[in-house]
């Protein structure tokens, strides 16, 4: 898989254990930043990680910051962007089966590395149900198109 990743300051360091643990899998990574733990906005970077996945350039995201709020936040400005912050294996779960997230949002102040993989193999390993729950991710996409024509 292809895996967009990018996130700010706070949450840099989770974000490379996390860029070194995808590839240890065979995941190719595109990283959109930030590079440092020197203070940044982080808007463009969890655009961009949406825009990627949005375009098809990336399958799934992957955004972090302290709490991962704003991270999630930014992202979901993106049209076809359905990012869901997900600091524990039950929201991760349910975010893939029934809402077919496609950019994960982590908070690096909040999930220590381990707990963190485990989050992140559960998003990239559970697939859409569909049925009931496509018949919503339908509305949201109809929702969506009415804010944003």
């Amino acid at each position: 898989m292809r895996i967009a990743i990018g996130g700010d300051h706070a949450g840099f360091e989770l974000k490379r254990h996390l860029a070194g643990w995808l590839e240890e899998r065979g995941h190719l990574v595109d990283d959109h930043g930030t590079d440092s733990d020197e203070a940044v906005d982080y808007p463009s970077f969890c655009a961009e990680v949406g825009r990627s996945v949005a375009a098809g350039r990336a399958d799934l995201g992957l955004v972090i910051g302290g709490s991962g709020q704003g991270e999630q936040i930014a992202a979901n400005k993106v049209r076809g962007v359905r990012a869901a912050l997900c600091n524990d294996l039950y929201t991760a779960r349910m975010a893939r089966s029934h809402n077919d997230a496609n950019v994960l949002a982590i908070g690096g102040r909040i999930v220590a590395a381990a707990l963190a993989e485990e989050i992140l193999a559960l998003f990239l390993e559970t697939g859409f149900e569909g049925g009931r729950h496509q018949r919503r991710i339908d509305q949201i996409t109809r929702i969506e198109s009415e804010e944003h024509p």
